[in-house]
C-alpha cells in the first residue's frame, strides 16, 4: 500500500545536488583538512559565514556583516539560544503567532517560558490584536518571536504594512523581536517581503536563518544575526564549541561555485508541487474545505468543517496510510482545531494527486453531516 506522508516538513530529494556536494567535499577535505581537527569557535566557518552574509545582501538588498553572524547547529538552536538570552526566569511572556511552529513551543515551554498566541490572518500576525494584547498584559514580555514569511503551519506571508506596524509596536514597547526567516529561499511567486533588519536597523532585532529548508535538514546548519549587544548574549549561551566545521566547509565550497543556482532549481520543483497540491484540493475538498495558497515555503493550512470527527479522521487517515500533522500540535496553547497542515515538499508528484482523494474520502466519512463547508475565511479571528 502506498504511503503519503504529508506531516513531516522535509526538503525534496528529487533536487539534492549530490554530484556537486562530492566535488565540494572533496575540495573541503584538501583546503581545510587541518582546520576540522579544530574546534570551530562560537561564530563557526568563517568562508560560510561571508557566503550567508552575502546572500543575506543580495536577497535584503543592505549589507550584512559576517561578524554579527553565528552558525548554528540548525536554525532550531538560534531559537533556543535567543529565548535563553532574553529571558530572566521561568514564566516570563514571549509573543508569538496564535499558531506557530510546534519545535519552538516545545522549545520556549521547556526552558519555561509562557507563551502568548496573537491571531494571524492572510496578511499574518494581527498588529491590532497585538497592541491590544500589550496593553492590557499585567507584565511586559521578554520579546516578540515571529515567522514573517511562509509561516509555519499557516503559510501566510506578512505583509510589509503588518512589518512597519510591528517593527513600530515593538519600539514603542520596547521589546526585541526575533524573526526566524528559515523559509525566506524558499520562494516560488509574488513579490517578496524586506526582512525586518533590511526595514530599519535597530539593534533589538534579532534575525534567524537556515539551511534545512532550501538545502537539507541532514547539514544541520542554520545562522544567527544581531548586534551587540544581543549577539554577545546569545552566542555566550551556548556550550557546544561551536557548529558543524565539516558540514560548513563542504557548503562554503558548494556555494562559492553558485550562490543561488540550487536554490533556484530546488524552488522551481517545490513550486510545481505546491501547483499539484492546489489542484488536487480543488478538485477534491473545494465544497468541503479552504486552504491557504502558499507563496513560499513547505507548508498548507487546510481548514475541516466543524463536524469533522478529528479523532476517527486520525485514526482513519492512518489506516488508509495518509499523514498529516494536526493543527493542536502548532497551537500555543495545544488547543484541539479544526485545521492540519500539509507538507508538500518531499512528497512525490503522484503521491500528491492520489494522497488527496484519499483525504478528501476519509475526511467524508468522518463528519456528522453533508453539508458544504461554510467558512468565511481560513481565519476568523
Amino acid at each position: 500500500m502506498t504511503t503519503y506522508d504529508f506531516a513531516i516538513g522535509q526538503t525534496n530529494p528529487e533536487t539534492f545536488p549530490a554530484e556537486a556536494l562530492k566535488r565540494a567535499a572533496i575540495r573541503a577535505i584538501d583546503l581545510e583538512g587541518a582546520a576540522m581537527n579544530r574546534y570551530p569557535g562560537p561564530k563557526g566557518h568563517l568562508g560560510l559565514r561571508k557566503l550567508m552574509a552575502r546572500r543575506e545582501s543580495e536577497r535584503e538588498g543592505v549589507w550584512v556583516n559576517p561578524e554579527n553572524m553565528a552558525l548554528m547547529n540548525g536554525s532550531m538552536q538560534a531559537v533556543t539560544l535567543a529565548g535563553q538570552a532574553l529571558m530572566s526566569a521561568p514564566g516570563d511572556l514571549v509573543i508569538t503567532e496564535s499558531y506557530t511552529y510546534s519545535g519552538t513551543i516545545a522549545a520556549y515551554k521547556g526552558i519555561g517560558l509562557e507563551l502568548v498566541g496573537i491571531p494571524v490572518d492572510a496578511d499574518g500576525m494581527r498588529m491590532d490584536l497585538l497592541e491590544q494584547r500589550l496593553i492590557e498584559l499585567p507584565v511586559k514580555p521578554k520579546f516578540i518571536y515571529t515567522l514573517t514569511s511562509y509561516q509555519n503551519p499557516t503559510g501566510t506571508t506578512m505583509s510589509r504594512q503588518r512589518r512597519t506596524e510591528l517593527i513600530d509596536l515593538a519600539a514603542r514597547f520596547d521589546l526585541p523581536i526575533v524573526e526566524d526567516n528559515c523559509y525566506g529561499d524558499v520562494h516560488f511567486d509574488g513579490e517578496t517581503q524586506p526582512s525586518l533588519y533590511a526595514i530599519q536597523n535597530d539593534p533589538r532585532h534579532i534575525y534567524i536563518g537556515s539551511l534545512s529548508k532550501i538545502f537539507a535538514p541532514g547539514v544541520r546548519l542554520g545562522y544567527l544575526l544581531a548586534e551587540a549587544p544581543y549577539f554577545q548574549q546569545i552566542v555566550s549561551r551556548r556550550h557546544d564549541a561551536g557548529s558543524n566545521y565539516f558540514a560548513a566547509a563542504v557548503l562554503a565550497q558548494f556555494y562559492q561555485e553558485d550562490l543561488w543556482g540550487h536554490c533556484h532549481q530546488a524552488n522551481a520543483v517545490l513550486r510545481r508541487k505546491r501547483d499539484l497540491l492546489l489542484t488536487a484540493l480543488d478538485s477534491a475538498l473545494k465544497e468541503t474545505c479552504i486552504w491557504s495558497r502558499p507563496t513560499g515555503g513547505l507548508f498548507l493550512w487546510l481548514r475541516l468543517p466543524e463536524d469533522v470527527d478529528l479523532v476517527a479522521l486520525k485514526a482513519l487517515t492512518a489506516e488508509r496510510r495518509f499523514y498529516y500533522a494536526e493543527g493542536q500540535d502548532f497551537h500555543v496553547d495545544g488547543k484541539a482545531v479544526h485545521f492540519i497542515r500539509l507538507a508538500f515538499g518531499h512528497v512525490p508528484d503522484a503521491a500528491i494527486t492520489e494522497g488527496i482523494a484519499v483525504l478528501a474520502e476519509c475526511i467524508a466519512r468522518c463528519r456528522r453531516s453533508n453539508a458544504s463547508g461554510q467558512f468565511a475565511s481560513l481565519f476568523d479571528d
